[in-house]
């Protein structure tokens, strides 16, 4: 066993393998506050990597309700749960010091799934337990199901920001190709293995025999069986577009299947440069970079798992604070502060959200006329209609696209649609 630096807990944790990085992490950023549920990316996903035999009930996308939704069911509370019975009242922060680069959120004091595994010394690599068939039986299960004060759903109150007390939200989900992942840990077979060139983690099926540890202790149960082969497979991040080896790509990196297909405009993928320790190498003008350590709009899921997960998440602005401290760590207040009111710089960057399929390497932002001032809070905001232009991985302009949208008004000898 090694001691590894975990930026996002802000300390050194226990982990199987020592300290070993890829240059490049594929990374992405969904925005909460913008998702309708409408399942597109999950469809693009399941008609693209898993229509075939054997599996049918694998959905590498999905988009679960929260707090009552999951897939497999109530994945997140069988974990905390168990990781609350190895260390009671352990899952805490000490917020109070922070350092931009090394510790954005504080430091966890509690344990990670790797140190509670080892505690309990049930001869796991992570804490983890194997879902049931049941568990699989319904990806959308308690879909659009709201959660209110009283408990009672039959009669849900007025709601106003910035917490509403009926609510609930949609989360959507991917393998998060950890820094740390649970399932290369825990495989007997070393069948699974991270790329060095993006951080990819895939699965090497023919050294798999189908054990299914990285179903089990893979904290966000990504990884899943397959009957018809006796081997384990998972999202793979469309590697081939991510490589620029895709016809459409012409030869740059590319957005996942998932990504290119969103309708609501909440995701962004791209590619962060990392240091040897796993930190993020500074690079200010990456738009993954600007939100997660620059703004620090966007946070991890579940960070005190210790998995380093590489997908982050724009909180939503209108659940009760306690849960989603739980689901993404003590970022949220400052999160979702900066969020309602952006800065000028933000509001320009979250335009490149499904502006085009090409990934981002390098944006800049020109700046237009202040559009108007409005009042919210009690505070004064500006809104200006800038103009973002994004780069690709050649230094070729990928996009270009201003805050405002144009608005176009239909000639007036052609204001009746026809067929």
């Amino acid at each position: 066993m090694a001691d590894v630096f975990n930026w996002q807990l802000g300390r050194k944790m226990r982990y199987r393998f020592p300290e070993a990085h890829p240059e490049w992490q594929f990374a992405a950023v969904f925005n909460i506050n913008r998702c309708i549920a409408c399942q597109t990316c999950s469809m693009a996903c399941k008609s693209t990597w898993t229509f075939s035999e054997g599996q049918e009930y694998m959905w590498w996308n999905n988009v679960e309700t929260k707090p009552y939704g999951g897939y497999p069911h109530q994945w997140d509370v069988h974990l905390l749960q168990m990781l609350e019975q190895v260390n009671p009242g352990g899952q805490t922060w000490d917020a109070a010091n922070k350092d931009a680069k090394t510790a954005p959120y504080g430091t966890y004091q509690g344990m990670t799934i790797f140190e509670a595994a080892a505690k309990q010394n049930a001869g796991q690599e992570a804490l983890g337990y194997l879902p049931k068939d049941e568990d699989w039986t319904a990806p959308n299960l308690y879909e659009d199901t709201a959660r209110n004060g009283t408990g009672d759903l039959r009669r849900p109150k007025p709601v106003s920001l910035p917490e509403h007390e009926t609510w609930f939200f949609y989360l959507q989900r991917i393998c998060n190709h950890c820094t740390y992942p649970a399932c290369l840990a825990a495989c007997p077979r070393n069948a699974i293995y991270k790329r060095h060139e993006d951080g990819i983690v895939l699965i090497d099926q023919s050294r798999c025999r189908g054990y299914r540890k990285c179903a089990e202790e893979c904290p966000y149960k990504k990884p899943m069986f397959r009957t018809t082969t006796r081997v384990s497979e998972k999202c793979i991040a469309c590697y081939p577009r991510i490589e620029g080896a895709d016809p459409l790509s012409d030869g740059v990196p590319m957005e996942t299947r998932c990504m290119s297909a969103c309708v609501g405009k909440i995701r962004l993928q791209g590619l962060a440069r990392l240091n040897s320790d796993g930190t993020w190498a500074e690079d200010r003008s990456n738009p993954l970079y600007f939100l997660v350590h620059v703004e620090r709009v966007a946070l991890p899921l579940y960070p005190q798992f210790g998995t380093g997960p590489n997908v982050y998440y724009i909180p939503p602005r209108w659940v009760p604070r306690p849960y989603l401290r739980q689901m993404f760590g003590p970022g949220v207040d400052d999160a979702i502060a900066r969020y309602e009111l952006p800065s000028r710089e933000l509001t320009a960057v979250l335009q490149l959200f499904r502006a085009t399929r090409t990934v981002i390497f390098r944006y800049e932002i020109q700046e237009g006329p202040k559009v108007r001032d409005v009042t919210v809070g009690g505070k004064t905001w500006s809104l200006y209609n800038d103009t973002v232009v994004g780069f690709d991985k050649r230094g070729r302009e990928a996009v270009r696209i201003t805050v405002m949208e144009p608005f176009y008004e239909r000639p007036s000898d052609r204001y009746i649609n026809s067929v």
